[in-house]
């Protein structure tokens, strides 16, 4: 059992500052690494391809640990479960700078993925004990507005410090941070009574969920560098994954004491919230992939620049997120979700619109505009996700939705740039078609460039790359923009009252 009443804190303002930090932190570093991986390869002097496994490694655990986080809330209960996350997470995060070796990094970032698991779901369980009913809209809105800046912020504070002292600072910032976070969290809630329960351990549950997600999870980061299913390693990882997982499911189900609590998903507004914030997000992961992809690849922009294009889509979310929190219970969630989604769609539609021609300002101007759309995301669906779920159930449901919602952003990263190179391979031989001596518009191109030599038809073929490319990024975002379009309907079979009874002294659902 959990604590049935809310807890307030000798100053707010720091146990929500300490919260926010710890959580920021742990967002910003899962992308933080991404750029200067090239930078790690070679100076640990190991190829770039053996680099990846030290974003793999953090993915898989990090995979493996959400879902656990139920039965390990139930064991050590919320606080000493979050404060024993955050410092070893600060203690991984030391060991990865401090390594000598691409062998310890990787192991070291295994460590620092697993024990991050938790962080989120006991960061937003905490922020619902110590904020009182009327203004827990807020704090699920302030965790949200931490979730989309620290995945803009990464990556270019990742370069930022690469370029400017060493890759293992990107690790050692994380020291004052945890070290800070975790003392202020401490001496604003030990008073706070918990009570935890001792049940048997689920071995073959744990077994089962570390095969199945695991493996998934590698399946995901490597399809892509692997050829997918032309590779023998993918193919038998992913049969054995599903496997496991089909595994993990039946045995959980018929399980007294599963490691993992998969009946939530009776519960219709938790089952629909999760499939909405699961296909969101991974939609919304996929533009902030392809969109930077794309600039560097075709339109000339550094990783800087790339970024500070990307960038605008975090300043509305800011000024907007305390007024959604705030004004949010007055409205039907699934109206906010709705103008989320519609946003967030019509945006990708805009940049369907675009060409090769598009300049900095238009793409900036219309990440601002999806700025809006993602200010009403994260916090209506949460809300709706943990609405009806009551006690120990709203930390298992925010960890399972956390886990949902982390793999949604890994499908759409491997799916996002195999769908992009497939559609730019078609592309691509559709437009060399027209490049023959029997097309008059071609050879009158060729000659008044000065004739059909290999200069100049290396030149046609790179804009033909380019234009492809400009096709296919088109492709890509007009499938995202009517996704979102869809998600409208999937969010209306939620049910109201979206009453936040999962929250600590709320009132039950329905009443």
């Amino acid at each position: 059992m959990q604590d049935k009443a809310a807890y307030t804190p000798p100053s707010l303002l720091l146990a929500t500052l300490a919260l926010s930090l710890a959580t920021f932190m742990q967002v910003l570093d899962s992308t933080i690494a991404n750029v200067a991986l090239p930078t790690i390869a070679g100076n640990l002097g190991v190829s770039a391809d053996q680099g990846t496994w030290v974003i793999t490694s953090f993915a898989v655990c990090n995979a493996i640990a959400l879902p656990l986080t139920g039965w390990f809330t139930r064991r050590f209960g919320q606080l000493k479960l979050f404060i024993g996350s955050v410092l070893m997470f600060t203690l991984t995060s030391f060991l990865c700078g401090f390594a000598h070796s691409m062998t310890e990094l990787i192991i070291f970032r295994a460590m620092q993925g697993f024990f991050a698991g938790p962080m989120f779901p006991m960061c937003q369980t905490l922020l619902l004990v110590i904020f009182p009913p009327m203004k827990r809209g807020m704090a699920l809105a302030l965790l949200s507005m931490v979730t989309v800046v620290a995945p803009i912020v990464g990556p270019i504070t990742g370069g930022w410090i690469t370029d400017n002292y060493s890759w293992p600072w990107i690790f050692y910032i994380n020291v004052p941070i945890g070290i800070f976070a975790s003392i202020v969290v401490w001496t604003q809630m030990r008073g706070r009574e918990e009570t935890t329960t001792t049940a048997p351990i689920d071995y073959i549950g744990i077994g089962l969920l570390v095969i199945g997600v695991g493996l998934l999870q590698v399946v995901l980061d490597k399809g892509n560098d692997l050829d997918w299913f032309a590779s023998p390693e993918i193919i038998i990882m992913s049969v054995i994954s599903v496997i496991g997982l089909v595994a993990f499911v039946i045995w959980e189900l018929g399980e007294r004491h599963p490691i993992v609590n998969l009946r939530l998903f009776k519960e219709r507004n938790f089952a629909i919230g999760t499939t909405a914030l699961m296909l969101g997000y991974a939609a919304f992961f996929a533009i902030n992939i392809i969109l930077p992809q794309w600039l560097q690849t075709q339109m000339g922009y550094t990783a800087i620049w790339a970024g500070l294009a990307a960038a605008p889509m975090g300043f509305l979310p800011l000024l907007l997120t305390p007024i959604v929190g705030r004004y949010a219970g007055k409205v039907d969630l699934r109206i906010l979700a709705s103008m989320s989604f519609l946003i967030m769609g019509a945006s990708c539609l805009f940049r369907a619109q675009f060409n090769t021609n598009v300049d900095f300002r238009t793409i900036a101007e219309v990440q601002m505009f999806m700025g809006i759309g993602v200010a009403f995301f994260f916090m209506p669906l949460t809300t709706i996700v943990l609405s009806n779920l009551q006690g120990a159930e709203v930390a298992e449901g925010s960890g399972l939705a956390t886990f949902f919602r982390v793999l949604g952003g890994s499908f759409a990263s491997s799916l996002t740039t195999w769908i992009w190179s497939r559609r730019e391979v078609f592309h691509h031989a559709n437009l060399t078609e027209s490049v023959s001596i029997y097309n008059p518009s071609a050879v009158d191109y060729l000659e008044k460039m000065g004739g059909a030599t290999q200069q100049h038809l290396a030149f046609v073929d790179r804009t033909i790359e380019q234009q492809a490319y400009m096709m296919s990024t088109i492709d890509y975002f007009w499938i995202l923009g009517w996704g979102f379009m869809g998600l409208i309907v999937i969010i209306w079979f939620a049910r109201p009252p979206f009453i936040r009874s999962g929250a600590p002294g709320a009132p039950a659902a329905g009443h």
